[in-house]
């Protein structure tokens, strides 16, 4: 697998979260541990750190489970929860996922498309590219 710079990430996660509807934004390790990234300043995600840290172990769980179907329906380029309260977002890159928590209002196909400009500038590249 082709080595991450996390350096590089923590740059894209800061430039993610100057998006207005973006709350957080992170590079999480397989097993939900943060790498780069975090929350926007003066931002309430209305967790605690337990919680939160909790949230991230999930998702990066969620999004290793449906790696179980790739051969049969491809790879999966992002996946979203819209909750009455935020949107949770998450985006595989490789062995680790990038975590986006979105205002509740937002459209979700044009964020995505936004983060992915940020990741990588074509969906293969966004994948199959180390950054």
């Amino acid at each position: 697998m082709p080595e991450i710079n996390i350096k590089e990430y923590e740059a894209r996660c800061k430039e993610m979260l100057i998006d207005p509807e973006v709350r957080f934004a992170a590079l999480l390790g397989a097993d939900g541990e943060l790498l780069a990234g975090g929350l926007k300043e003066n931002i309430n995600l209305r967790l605690n750190d337990a919680q939160m840290d909790e949230v991230c172990k999930e998702l990066a769980s969620r999004v290793e489970k449906r790696k179980k179907y790739d051969f049969e329906l491809g790879r999966v380029k992002y996946s979203t929860s819209r909750r009455e309260h935020v949107v949770i977002m998450s985006f595989p890159v490789y062995e680790k996922v990038v975590m986006i928590v979105a205002e509740p209002n937002v459209n979700i196909d044009r964020l995505a498309y936004r983060i992915i400009e940020k990741l990588g500038k074509e969906w293969d590249e966004f994948f199959g590219k180390p950054i």
